[in-house]
C-alpha cells in the first residue's frame, strides 16, 4: 500500500515537471531558446531634466546604484564615451525623425553605424539598436520606411562584423496587440500585417527580441472596475480574483504577465514561436493630476519594487515559466521639462538631483537600486507581517544579533507604544545601523523593510537619525519570545562567568535563529 502511494506521488510529480512541454507543444521552439544570461532590469534615460547630470556624474551614479543596463533615446556621444570601460550595457536608439534618411539610403545607414556604434564599441558595450519608437502606432506615416531602415542598419553591422554581437529591433506600444485578454485570443492589428510579418521574419532570422513598451498602469486606468489595482501592482490575489484564460486555463496574477503572454500568442497567430519579448519600457507614475488619482508614490514604489523582484526571481509567465523577460524601467529620472499632464513628468525613480522620489523595497534582490543617495535610511518592521514572526525576529535581533534594545525596556524612551511592531522596528533599525546598513542586514526573513522616513517620535530617537539623543545608556540585551510587554534585559556590567555564558547563549541562539537575516 505504501509503495503504491509512493508510486502515485512520484507519477504526479513527474507529470507536473513535464507539464510545460506537453500542455502547449506549439511553443516548443521558444522553450528551447532559453537565455544564456540571467534576466536583468535596466533603466531608460530620458534627458528632459533641468540641470541633467554631466555624463561623468551620470555614469558614477549608475555605478553607485549598481545599474548594469541602460537605454538611450538617441546615441548621445558624450554619454557613450563616459560609459566606456564600465561594462554597463546600453541600447542606443535611432530617433523617429532620422528614420526617413536612414530608410532611404544605405550610405546614410552605414554612416550612422560608423558614427554611433563602431566609434565606441567594444569599449562601450552597445548591445542593441532600437530603430525608432512606437512607429507603427504613433507615426504610421513613417511605417513604410521602418523595415528598410532596419535592414540597412543591419547590413551596415554585417559590414562592420558586429551583427552577431549587436541586435536590431524596434519598440512597439502595447496597443499593437488587439483583444489582449484572454491572452490566448490576442492578435496583432491586421492592417499592420504587411509590415509586421517581414519584421518578425527579420527578428527570427537574426535571433533578435521583439521590443515592447508595456504599461499595466494604462491598462488599469482604462479598465477601472474590471482590472483590480492589486493585479496591476503584482500584489498577491485570492484565487477567486485571479484572471483565468478560459482557453488555456492558465491563471494570471499580474497584468504584466498577461500582457507579455498576449504578445507571445499574437506572434503565434502569425506562426512565429522562436522570438523572445524584451520589455523596453514599463513603470508607474508617482504623481498625477485630479484625473490620475492612482499615480502615487506608494503605487509607483509597489509596482517597480515588485517588478524588480519578479524579474530577479525568474518567475517567467504562466505561458512561459521557464523564460523571464528582461525589462527597462521607465525611467531613471523625473523629466520635469515634459509637457502636461502632470504624470508625464513623474515617472522617474529619482529627481534630477539624484535624490530618490521614493525608496524601492528591493530587499533580497542584491544591491541593484538599493543605495539611498540621501545617505539616511532606516530599517523598520513590515506592516503586513504577523506578530509571531515579528516577535521571533525581534528576539533574534536583541539576542544573538546583539542589537542595543535598551530603549524599548519598560519605562525607557522608546517603550511606548508598547507593541511588537514598534519594538521590532527599533530593534531591526538598531541592528541595521550597527551593521553599517550593509546589504542584507534589513531583511529578517522578509519581516523588515528599508525606508527613508525617520521613524523617530517624541523623545524616542532611532539610531541613524539626524536628531540628537541625550540618552547614552549602553546595554547588551536579550529577549524572551512571550510578547513585547515581557522583554527582559541584562546590564553590560557582568562578571567574566556571566560574559562567557552570554557568548555561549548567543552562539546557541544564532544556530536557532540565523535564518531571520539570511
Amino acid at each position: 500500500m505504501a509503495n503504491s502511494k509512493l508510486t502515485a506521488i512520484f507519477s504526479l510529480l513527474l507529470l507536473l515537471l513535464t507539464a510545460d512541454s506537453t500542455l502547449l507543444p506549439e511553443f516548443a521552439e521558444i522553450k528551447q531558446q532559453r537565455k544564456r544570461d540571467e534576466p536583468y532590469v535596466g533603466v531608460n534615460l530620458g534627458t528632459d531634466v533641468s540641470n541633467f547630470l554631466s555624463p561623468t556624474d551620470l555614469v558614477a551614479f549608475l555605478q553607485l546604484q549598481k545599474i548594469t543596463h541602460v537605454r538611450l533615446y538617441d546615441a548621445n556621444g558624450d554619454i557613450l564615451r563616459a560609459l566606456a570601460s564600465t561594462k554597463i550595457r546600453v541600447i542606443i536608439s535611432v530617433p523617429n525623425n532620422q528614420l526617413l534618411g536612414i530608410g532611404s539610403s544605405n550610405a546614410t545607414a552605414a554612416a550612422w553605424i560608423r558614427r554611433n556604434v563602431a566609434a565606441y564599441y567594444p569599449k562601450t558595450v552597445i548591445t542593441a539598436v532600437a530603430v525608432g519608437d512606437e512607429v507603427l502606432t504613433t507615426i504610421p506615416s513613417s511605417s513604410p520606411v521602418l523595415m528598410p531602415a532596419i535592414e540597412s542598419l543591419y547590413s551596415a553591422l554585417v559590414t562592420a562584423r558586429l551583427h552577431t554581437r549587436i541586435k536590431i529591433s524596434t519598440p512597439h506600444a502595447a496597443s499593437l496587440v488587439l483583444d489582449p485578454f484572454p491572452p490566448s485570443q490576442a492578435f496583432f492589428n491586421q492592417s499592420l500585417a504587411p509590415i509586421l510579418s517581414p519584421l518578425l521574419q527579420f527578428l527570427s532570422r537574426t535571433q533578435s527580441p521583439l521590443m515592447m513598451n508595456l504599461y499595466p498602469y494604462y491598462v488599469f486606468m482604462q479598465n477601472k472596475g474590471v482590472v483590480p489595482l492589486d493585479n496591476s501592482l503584482f500584489k498577491p490575489l485570492a484565487p477567486s480574483k485571479e484572471m483565468v484564460d478560459p482557453n488555456t486555463l492558465l491563471h494570471y496574477t499580474s497584468v504584466f504577465d498577461a500582457m507579455i503572454d498576449a504578445v507571445y500568442f499574437a506572434m503565434k497567430n502569425l506562426n512565429f514561436t522562436d522570438i523572445v519579448v524584451l520589455v523596453t519600457e514599463t513603470g508607474w507614475p508617482s504623481k498625477g493630476d485630479s484625473k490620475e488619482p492612482y499615480a502615487t508614490t506608494d503605487n509607483a514604489d509597489t509596482y517597480n519594487s515588485n517588478l524588480i523582484k519578479h524579474v530577479f526571481d525568474r518567475s517567467g509567465t504562466p505561458l512561459h515559466p521557464e523564460l523571464t523577460s528582461s525589462v527597462y524601467i521607465y525611467e531613471l529620472f523625473n523629466e520635469d521639462l515634459r509637457s502636461p499632464p502632470v504624470s508625464e513628468a513623474n515617472w522617474g525613480l529619482f529627481y534630477g538631483n539624484s535624490t530618490p522620489v521614493y525608496l524601492l523595497h528591493v530587499s533580497g534582490t542584491g544591491t541593484f537600486l538599493a543605495n539611498d543617495t540621501t545617505n539616511q535610511t532606516f530599517c523598520v518592521a513590515e506592516d503586513d507581517v504577523d506578530s509571531k514572526t515579528l516577535q521571533a525576529a525581534l528576539d533574534w535581533a536583541c539576542g544573538p544579533g546583539r542589537a542595543n534594545c535598551s530603549e524599548i525596556q519598560p519605562g525607557e524612551t522608546c517603550y511606548q507604544p508598547n507593541n511588537v511592531m514598534n519594538h521590532a522596528s527599533y530593534a531591526f533599525n538598531n541592528y541595521y545601523q550597527k551593521e553599517g546598513r550593509a546589504a542584507g542586514s534589513c531583511d529578517f526573513k522578509g519581516a523588515a523593510t528599508i525606508t527613508t522616513t525617520d521613524p523617530s517620535h517624541g523623545s524616542c530617537i532611532y539610531p541613524g537619525s539626524k536628531q540628537v539623543s541625550n540618552n547614552t545608556t549602553e546595554r547588551v540585551n536579550s529577549t524572551v519570545p512571550s510578547g513585547a510587554s515581557t522583554l527582559r534585559y541584562t546590564s553590560t556590567q557582568t562578571s567574566a562567568l556571566d560574559h562567557g555564558l552570554c557568548v555561549f547563549l548567543s552562539f546557541t541562539f544564532s544556530l536557532l535563529f540565523c535564518s531571520f537575516i539570511c
